[in-house]
């Protein structure tokens, strides 16, 4: 049953949405600028490309799986606070790298910078969902846009300084840079009163706020989180892969011909990576908000799994491994909104830090598994059967979304509705004097 919306009174909220993202996208880079540095300090320090890359791992895992215990702090202190001190974390990273003569070092700037984005990623999210409840899925992919496509205005700038000015410097004054922007935008955030928002009136939405604990024994979060992790490890096994993809296929070292210039393959799908990803955030958060949630997951998934399997198909051709690849990003990127958009509908606002904390660990569940594409590519020796494994799950997820979330979700707030109107039926009446 979806309730009428509240009017709520005019407040700038839109600010809270613009400072969120300017934060998210100054935290990009500590994840998708790293590729940059990596060659840069394996030939400085002469350390193994795999022992480099054990930090991302490393970050990853600790933004990730720290996110529940962020969003008990967030609940608690409120979105400035958090920001503050994951603008500190955040640029400290960076500093940090820019001293390591040790692998313990960059492992430890690594964890750093992994508490410091996840204070920053999962507090904006929070924000987000808490301002725009009547329009979750658009707020909450705008601000996950900004971290996924933070890095196209920096990743030429720190490119050029690396080049010139070597990696340990870049480092340093970046850092410096993105923190002190994370401070600065943290001094507009602050979280909404009860009357200054407005309920949805398209998608159903609980008026009860669940605690982690309640949300926990609840059937419909374990399928969330399982739908999650499905879509995110297969999402993360294409898109980490994508270059030894291109070589498998042929298509890594093939030039198109764009007429006013021509670029190999596979760094044109790259820069495709980064439009359609964050494209797709706001993109499917939007649709979201008029035809529901479950119903743009079934697309969004579907469209992905398809995708893929004609990645496999048809990638030997350079422009089908474009544009499939493509089609590939296009529908990923989106599983940041509407899970998030997702939980707050189902658990209510106040307590949405801590169980979407817990639910965002999908990812770092999908971070450890994604060494296991290695493994099925040797046994079998090519990529595309890991291809065909990633779309048999992100099929598997789309289907799950529309023939078992979906009925459970709605009978969730059924449940909801009828035991308020039980509790409004049982409660004393004022008798008139």
């Amino acid at each position: 049953m979806v309730e009428a919306a509240v009017k709520a009174p005019a407040t700038n909220r839109w600010l809270q949405l613009v400072a969120g993202i300017v934060c998210m996208v100054a935290a990009a880079n500590i994840q998708y600028s790293w590729t940059l540095f990596v060659p840069e300090i394996v030939s400085t320090r002469g350390w193994t490309r795999a022992s480099v890359q054990v930090a991302f791992t490393v970050f990853v895992v600790v933004q990730t799986w720290l996110t529940p215990i962020e969003g008990y702090f967030i609940d608690k202190y409120g979105p400035r606070v958090m920001v503050l001190v994951g603008g500190v974390f955040t640029g400290l990273s960076w500093v940090l790298n820019s001293y390591a003569e040790s692998l313990t070092a960059l492992y430890v700037a690594a964890a750093v910078g992994g508490i410091g984005v996840g204070c920053v990623y999962a507090t904006c999210v929070n924000a987000a969902l808490k301002w725009f409840p009547d329009r979750r899925g658009l707020a909450v992919g705008l601000t996950a846009a900004g971290y996924g496509s933070g890095t196209v205005l920096t990743i030429l700038p720190i490119a050029a300084m690396i080049k010139t000015s070597g990696y340990q410097e870049t480092f340093f004054t970046f850092g410096l840079i993105q923190g002190a922007v994370i401070l600065l935008a943290a001094g507009f955030l602050r979280a909404p009163s009860k009357n200054e928002v407005v309920y949805s009136s398209t998608v159903a939405q609980s008026r009860r706020d669940y605690t982690l604990g309640e949300a926990l024994r609840t059937p419909v979060f374990w399928i969330m989180l399982v739908l999650f992790v499905l879509t995110v490890s297969g999402g993360l096994m294409a898109v980490a892969q994508l270059g030894v993809i291109a070589e498998d296929l042929g298509v890594k070292h093939i030039n198109v011909n764009l007429y006013f210039f021509a670029m190999a393959a596979l760094p044109f799908a790259l820069m495709l990576d980064r439009i359609l990803n964050g494209f797709s955030r706001p993109f499917f958060g939007w649709i979201s908000d008029h035809i529901g949630r479950e119903k743009t997951m079934f697309f969004a998934f579907a469209m992905e799994g398809i995708g893929i399997v004609a990645l496999g198909t048809f990638g030997h051709n350079p422009w089908a491994f474009i544009i499939l690849s493509g089609v590939v990003f296009l529908a990923w990127g989106e599983v940041y909104s509407l899970f998030s958009a997702t939980a707050a509908d189902t658990f209510g606002s106040k307590h949405i830090g801590k169980i979407y904390g817990m639910l965002y660990t999908a990812k770092g569940f999908a971070a450890l598994l994604v060494p296991l594409a290695n493994i099925l590519m040797e046994a079998t020796g090519t990529w595309t059967t890991v291809l065909y494994t990633v779309a048999a799950m992100d099929l598997t997820a789309a289907f799950g979304a529309l023939f078992v979330l979906r009925p459970m979700l709605a009978r969730h707030h059924r449940m909801n509705a009828e035991a308020a109107a039980a509790a409004a039926a049982s409660a004393p009446r004022e008798v008139p004097a």
